[in-house]
This record gives structure tokens, C-alpha cells and sequence, in this order.
């Protein structure tokens, strides 16, 4: 839906939402406040949660929204690409990058949110849980695209290997993050570059 068709209150809903969506993903669920929102909305409590009934609620909304932020970038990096392999090839790139490419969401939204609401919000924990399956399922279906094309050798698990490269990819960005060196990053996917080369393509 374009922005000329939304309602105002959709307007709304929006703005607040593209608003405190980075700000939940820097600072974490339980530590930011409505007035944390409020002063960056410029909106009262009562507007916010006019559009939204509860925190949780808020918060569960800004998830989405910036996971598919991310989602969206990843599909528009992947469709450069002919064929499941060179799509593989341009997902190992876009994580090479992904401190960039996660900058506008304050972050990696799956490791922030896992990391914030595991043991303490266990819906939201949930909603991590659900994506982060969602992405694995993605990755297992890009390569099971690739045995069918026989670009990728028929013998190989896509489940074992979908799991495989999202940890380390996974992995890569909390080391990254945690002790602010890209590097991590950078040698994550230099490292499944090499096993799509030596142990996937056929």
C-alpha cells in the first residue's frame, strides 16, 4: 500500500513505527520507556498507545517491521542473481556487509531481540524463535533449488546445511557486535564461500 492511499491514523501507525522500531532494537525491550518514545515521536503516551494497545504490543510490531527491513534488502541482493547458486553466493555477500546493511534497524533484530527477551518475554522470544526457523527454511529451500538444477551435489543435507551456514552466520554478527571488529564477519563468509565452492556446488 502506497503512502497516498493510507488513512491518517495508518499515517500514524506508520511513522511511530519506522520511529521507535531502531530505538527497541538498540536498547531492548526492557529498557526503553515510553518516554523514550514519546520524546522521539514527539507523541503523547496516549497517542502511541491509541495505535497500539500495549507495549508488548508495540514492541512485537517493531520486530516485524524491522525484520522485514532486513528481509526486504536480502530479497533485492538475491534477485541479481541467475540461478540458486550465485543467489547463495550473493547471501554469503550481504552478511559480509551486514553491519551496514543492518545500520537503519539499529542492529541485528534477531540477535538484539533474542538476546533481550530470552527467559524474560517469552512471546516476543517466540516471534525470534519462528524467524530465525523462517530463515533456515529459506536457506533449505535456495538449496534444494540448487540440487534440483544439479549445481549443487545431490548428497548433501540442504537441512544440515541450511542450519549450518545461518550459525555461523548468526555467530559472526554476536562476535562482531560484541567486540566491535568486522572481522569476524568478513571471515565468517570467506569461510562459507569456501564450503559452497569445495562442498556444495556440484
Amino acid at each position: 500500500m502506497t503512502a497516498q492511499l493510507l488513512t491518517k491514523s495508518e499515517k500514524t501507525r506508520l511513522f511511530i513505527l519506522e520511529t521507535v522500531a531502531p530505538i527497541f532494537n538498540r536498547m531492548g525491550y526492557f529498557a526503553t520507556s515510553i518516554h523514550d518514545l514519546t520524546e522521539a515521536t514527539g507523541l503523547t503516551k496516549g497517542a502511541i498507545y491509541g495505535h497500539f494497545e500495549h507495549k508488548e504490543e508495540l514492541a512485537m510490531a517493531a520486530f516485524k517491521f524491522n525484520i522485514k527491513k532486513i528481509l526486504s534488502k536480502i530479497e533485492i541482493h538475491l534477485d541479481r542473481g541467475s540461478n540458486p547458486l550465485e543467489k547463495l553466493k550473493l547471501l554469503t555477500d550481504f552478511y559480509r556487509n551486514y553491519t551496514i546493511n543492518s545500520i537503519d534497524t539499529g542492529g541485528c533484530p534477531i540477535l538484539n531481540m533474542g538476546i533481550d527477551t530470552n527467559h524474560n518475554q517469552l512471546r516476543l522470544f517466540a516471534k525470534v524463535q519462528e524467524t530465525i526457523r523462517r530463515m533456515e527454511f529459506n536457506l533449505e529451500a535456495l538449496l534444494k533449488d540448487g540440487i534440483s538444477q544439479s549445481l549443487i551435489k545431490p548428497d548433501i543435507s540442504a537441512e544440515l546445511y541450511a542450519k549450518r551456514i545461518y550459525t555461523l552466520l548468526q555467530g559472526a554478527i554476536f562476535m562482531s557486535h560484541t567486540m566491535n571488529n568486522q572481522a569476524y564477519l568478513t571471515d565468517a563468509s570467506s569461510q562459507i564461500e569456501d564450503m559452497i565452492e569445495n562442498q556444495l556446488k556440484a
